[in-house]
């Protein structure tokens, strides 16, 4: 089945900044209230579509929300000083366009400096933190209050996500975690049946905290789960060992978590009956929602499958289209005939 992925294009796009997931929680749930038996929305925000089964209860996680920014102080010239919402670099902050979300819509502006905007020494001060930061709308602090901006509006980076690379790579901003929200859209279309009952979760809040998941696997409580996330790509660097297009990744044990074994079995065994490459990912840095999911009530045995991403955590990332396929390939399989064995 060959995947469409303008609507990949469509959720990268869509405002969903932590903390601001309305716009992205609508425009998934207009994807998948056609194939889902029900759909629960929690009072965080979390969306859990439920396919029904007879055996176990599966979780599959993908977070809605995208790294960005929130309105810390309106100055008197109209300089919007800004707070980050999520791990950023400042360095990658300058000179992106940006967008303001209000009540009375979008505002839209520049992240610059004093130094930049006003002189022409622009390559001088390239790492400034993000306090000397500030977006630039070109409206007077009147002008941007009568448009809604206010101290605690949420700033996304402005939509830029397109195919590349001969339609083979995808670009731009909330590939964390827009990747995983479209592979669980797509298993959800799909999957015709299965012997367990699935909840396919789209959470809120990870990039601040993994909260989301938290809070939804209470409310489920599953058998076991599986984290969509995607994974910093280091194949840029001597010894990498995940690479673009070298197919979705496995995390064995990142910055805090230690992957469940026999899952982690599962999916490398369907992967090679599948003939499909699979990258064993072993890391100290960073970590995803089956944290949270895995250490919810009395522990819910976790893994996490992702899609290798270049630039992760900035403005404008890259992902292979080849590795996403693979994912859903994989997750499809599993779903399809999922293995009722004791996981501990």
């Amino acid at each position: 089945m060959k995947t469409d992925y303008s609507l990949l294009v469509e959720l990268m796009n869509t405002f969903g900044v932590s903390g601001k997931e309305m716009d992205i929680r609508e425009l998934i749930i207009k994807q998948i209230k056609n194939y889902a038996d029900k759909i629960n929305i929690d009072r965080l925000g979390n969306v859990m579509a439920i396919k029904k089964g007879r055996r176990n209860k599966i979780m599959l996680a993908a977070h809605m929300d995208e790294i960005g920014l929130m309105v810390k102080n309106i100055e008197k010239d109209g300089k919007v000083r800004i707070s980050k919402i999520g791990g950023i670099e400042d360095v990658v902050l300058l000179n992106e366009k940006v967008q303001i979300k209000t009540r009375k819509g979008i505002a839209k502006g520049i992240v610059t400096t004093e130094e930049i905007s006003c002189s022409a020494n622009r390559g001088e001060n390239t790492s400034l933190p993000i306090h000397e930061m500030f977006v630039d709308t070109g409206l007077s602090k009147a002008d941007l209050i009568k448009a809604g901006v206010h101290i605690g509006s949420f700033i996304s980076f402005a939509p830029n996500a397109e195919i590349i690379g001969n339609g083979k790579i995808i670009s731009g901003k909330a590939l964390d975690d827009r990747v995983g929200c479209f592979i669980l859209i797509e298993l959800i279309k799909r999957l015709k049946k299965s012997k367990d009952e699935i909840f396919f979760v789209f959470t809120v809040q990870e990039e601040v905290g993994l909260y989301g998941a938290r809070t939804s696997t209470y409310l489920i409580e599953p058998d076991w789960a599986i984290a969509i996330d995607v994974t910093d790509c280091d194949d840029m660097r001597h010894n990498s060992s995940k690479s673009l297009g070298g197919g979705p990744t496995i995390t064995i044990k990142d910055e805090e978590m230690i992957s469940n074994p026999y899952i982690d079995e599962w999916v490398l065994k369907i992967a090679k009956k599948k003939r499909i490459n699979i990258q064993p990912d072993v890391s100290e840095a960073g970590t995803t929602d089956a944290l949270s999911i895995s250490i919810s009530k009395g522990g819910v045995p976790s893994a996490a499958i992702g899609v290798p991403v270049r630039n992760l955590h900035t403005t404008t990332g890259i992902a292979s289209l080849k590795d996403i396929d693979s994912a859903i390939n994989i997750l499809l399989e599993l779903l399809s005939n999922p293995p009722d064995i004791k996981l501990t």
